[in-house]
């Protein structure tokens, strides 16, 4: 006589539909299952610590995996184990006070007011649709997510599923889907299958398997539906897989010790945390039919079995080394023994009796606000024996509690197998996904121009996108770092740079050979009949004017940048200034000839330095607004070129640039203008029609620089300036003082008073 009974649903008797009829096989881990809970009861039966004065009985009911009969079964624990419902069944108090489920989800979900053992359907979390439903095993919820980790963590980024068609194959993968997908990770199919399918259905899954280029396979089935699927393909040629399998069948000896099933080596899955019950195997060794002559399951347990003596058998059923399922069962006993018997004490606390108490079912012992145990699973890989079967390595944990989730014990890989629908993009490439594919399929194109991807970036993953470089770097040649860009500027050591470089030296010394000339024969009628004083200023300013385009040579700086325009712009007014006095005082001097003209001594020397002196001063005025306002400064030019930078001068402000250049423009119209008119002046004041010519030339090299610096790319721009101030400074020294240097040197006869004058008396007639 009991005082307590508990109600346990097993699934002892399976059915196995490969063939027809089918073979109703007997379970050994169920059995064993059945015996932890005998087992469990009776140490608390004989404990006086934990309900005293008690005894726990239990009454077994098998479903044979039905939702149907797990229901059946129930009803008859509810109602005084009367299998048959009457109409005062559910009027009076069940029997049993607790009730510990099936193995399986779908059957735990259909009786749903128990405690389960091994029921890890996320579903039956919910406490709204499940209120009084607890377990000792976790939920699948965090399987799926840690079985989501696990293969990112190999980087497996294209697998294959396949699940069993019921609540706990459905509701496992579809966690698992919604977790792999956060994590990158691409499914190329997910089939599905139950025990009861017909031969064609398994092998539809299996062609797609052969099909597919996944060479990872998550497999989120019951062990019941995956042993018919296993046979199947057994007997196909199938390429190598790398499992990743659920709590279900991860330890299952039946499948591992099935030499057929060798193709399932090295699989990887988590399996319920083993326990070492004291005592279980002297219990389950014990186990007679003459010692339980009613036991039924004994018997065909016995028969099963074929043995005279358990010491020598070996099998699931004697297996305690590694208790996963039966551990939980034997938890489950011992939740519900010490939460009645804290009901008990309880009630007892109120009423000192010690008669047992009508049993409240609302009262009741939560593990957690859903119902569920701390998640912790043990990671196992499956590893040939000797003898040819598989053995189960344990090579890590996963616990909810570790900041990663996962500790590995042991280095259990050798080589980790590839599984991506397109490998890694090599550096200088990104990924391009391909079209109606799923995000893992992709093709690798080269980078785009001024982006890149470096090594670094693609140590844990390939890239998504190129990534640009700085705006002072620039992509390799393949493509796969930045690299700084090329600087660029007329430079002393350029080609280009070293011809200006000897230009403007050249000049610079023909100038002061032509001043040395001038100096020498200062006194003689030619260089007095040309006002030697503006001459000399005038080579002073193109000596200058020679000098001033080294300024555009060399890397910018904030002094170079100023210096350059502005010795630019003033020298060149200075040059122009002293071309418009002499150009003015050959007028003068043509009207002062004229009778009782005195027109000279409005414009003698002193009106005509400050003429120059005037002239340029109106430039150096506008270049100090200039440089007040907005001074020019070193730029780097990135807009021009992508792969090299151009270090030149901004001018600022472009009003003041605009105005210096539109000051010396105005000025060598003026001169040209003036010595235009000039032209036709007697031979001795003929200078004009020198300075005409090298106004045309000054005007003509000007003019083509416009366009020519618009056009000019990089350090061309500043060469095509100094070129132009070259040629111009050539073209005004060339035209002016050649003549004048020729008659000196090489026609003395001619560079005399007397001849100058008897010229210009024959030009008279």
């Amino acid at each position: 006589i009991y005082d307590i009974f508990l109600g346990i649903l097993t699934n002892i008797f399976g059915k196995c539909y490969i063939h027809k009829p089918f073979i109703i096989l007997f379970n050994m881990q169920e059995f064993q299952t059945a015996q932890t809970l005998i087992f469990a009861t009776e140490e608390i039966n004989n404990s006086t610590d934990l309900l005293p004065n008690m005894t726990l009985g239990y009454k077994i009911f098998d479903t044979c995996g039905s939702v149907s009969l797990a229901i059946r079964s129930v009803m008859a624990l509810m109602n005084g184990f009367e299998e048959k419902l009457s109409e005062k069944s559910c009027s009076k108090a069940p029997l049993v006070q607790a009730i510990i489920g099936e193995t399986n989800s779908g059957p735990s979900i259909g009786i749903a007011s128990t405690v389960g053992h091994f029921a890890t359907c996320a579903c039956l979390s919910d406490k709204k649709k499940y209120p009084t439903f607890l377990r000792t095993i976790p939920s699948d919820y965090y399987q799926s997510r840690a079985l989501a980790q696990l293969v990112k963590l190999f980087g497996w980024t294209w697998v294959g599923a396949i699940r069993s068609r019921n609540d706990y194959g459905n509701s496992g993968m579809a966690t698992f889907i919604e977790a792999a997908q956060k994590h990158g990770i691409c499914i190329e199919y997910s089939e599905s299958f139950f025990r009861t399918d017909p031969r064609e259905e398994f092998q539809r899954v299996i062609e797609v398997m052969k099909r597919s280029t996944a060479k990872v396979v998550v497999a989120f089935v019951a062990q019941g539906d995956l042993i018919p699927f296993l046979n199947e393909m057994a007997l196909h040629n199938m390429p190598e897989f790398q499992w990743v399998g659920s709590e279900s069948w991860i330890t299952s000896r039946s499948i591992a010790e099935t030499k057929q099933f060798n193709f399932l080596k090295g699989a990887l899955g988590f399996a319920i945390t083993k326990a070492k019950l004291d005592g279980l195997w002297d219990f389950l060794v014990n186990v007679h039919p003459s010692k339980s002559p009613n036991n039924s399951l004994v018997k065909e347990f016995w028969e099963t079995s074929f043995q005279c003596s358990f010491e020598k058998m070996q099998n699931q059923y004697t297996a305690v080394s590694e208790l996963r399922i039966s551990s939980k069962v034997y938890t489950a006993v011992y939740a519900i023994a010490n939460s009645l018997h804290n009901i008990i004490e309880d009630e007892k606390s109120y009423t000192n009796e010690s008669t047992i108490p009508d049993f409240n079912p609302k009262k009741k012992i939560y593990f957690d606000e859903n119902g569920d145990p701390a998640a912790r699973y043990e990671l196992v890989n499956w590893q040939p024996g000797e003898d040819g079967t598989l053995h189960f390595q344990p090579v890590g944990v996963y616990d909810t509690s570790l900041f990663l989730g996962f500790h590995f014990v042991s280095n259990f890989v050798s080589q980790v197998p590839l599984s991506v629908c397109s490998r890694n993009c090599p550096p200088g490439t990104r990924k391009a996904v391909q079209k109606r594919k799923p995000l893992c399929c992709y093709d690798c194109v080269p980078c785009y121009d001024n982006a890149s991807i470096t090594a670094a970036s693609l140590t844990f993953a390939d890239a998504n996108d190129c990534m640009p470089c700085d705006l002072e770097y620039w992509s390799n040649e393949k493509r796969d770092c930045c690299v700084l860009k090329l600087v660029e500027f007329l430079s002393y050591t350029d080609m280009m740079g070293i011809m200006l470089v000897l230009f403007s030296i050249f000049g610079t010394c023909i100038t002061f050979f032509v001043a040395i000339i001038f100096f020498v024969h200062k006194d003689t009628p030619i260089v007095k009949a040309n006002n030697s004083e503006l001459s000399f200023l005038l080579l002073v300013s193109l000596k200058l004017c020679f000098l001033c385009s080294l300024t555009f040579i060399g890397q910018p700086t904030e002094w170079s940048c100023v210096l350059r325009h502005t010795a630019f712009g003033i020298t060149f007014v200075f040059c122009i200034s002293c071309l418009l006095g002499k150009t003015v005082v050959v007028l003068m001097a043509f009207r002062a000839t004229l009778p009782g003209s005195n027109v000279m001594k409005w414009f003698g020397p002193i009106q005509q330095r400050l003429t120059v002196l005037f002239f340029t001063l109106i430039q150096v005025i506008i270049c100090v607004l200039w440089l007040t306002t907005s001074p020019p400064i070193p730029y780097k030019n990135m807009q021009l070129y992508k792969e090299k930078i151009i270090l030149e001068c901004n001018v600022g402000s472009a009003v003041g640039f605009w105005a210096v250049l539109g000051y010396i423009g105005l000025l060598a119209v003026l001169c040209f203008v003036l010595a235009f008119l000039a032209r036709k002046l007697p031979d001795n004041f003929n200078e004009a029609k020198f300075i005409t010519f090298s106004m045309l030339i000054f005007c003509a090299v000007w003019i083509t620089f416009i366009p020519a610096y618009v056009s000019s790319p990089g350090k061309f721009t500043v060469a095509v300036e100094s070129f132009a101030i070259l040629a111009s400074s050539f073209g005004l020294l060339f035209c002016i003082f050649t003549p004048k240097c020729y008659t000196i040197l090489l026609q003395p006869e001619q560079n005399t008073k007397k001849y100058m004058v008897g010229k210009t008396a024959m030009k008279g007639f």
